[in-house]
């Protein structure tokens, strides 16, 4: 799978995960990760850590 943006751009990069926003694949270049915290004990601990990946668009949010 190509990052979304790269194919916008013309250049044709491997994607490193998906938005979880909007779903667009995402490049090492154009990823943005969040650290947050889980608000459940869903398969973790309560409050551990975890990390979210967003695209360039969704990331400045």
């Amino acid at each position: 799978m190509h990052c979304l943006d790269c194919r916008m751009e013309g250049t044709a990069n491997t994607a490193v995960g998906l938005c979880v926003t909007c779903g667009a694949a995402v490049c090492q270049d154009h990823v943005r990760i969040a650290a947050g915290s889980r608000r459940g004990p869903l398969l973790g601990p309560l409050n551990s850590q975890t990390r979210t990946v967003r695209c360039r668009q969704c990331g400045h949010g």
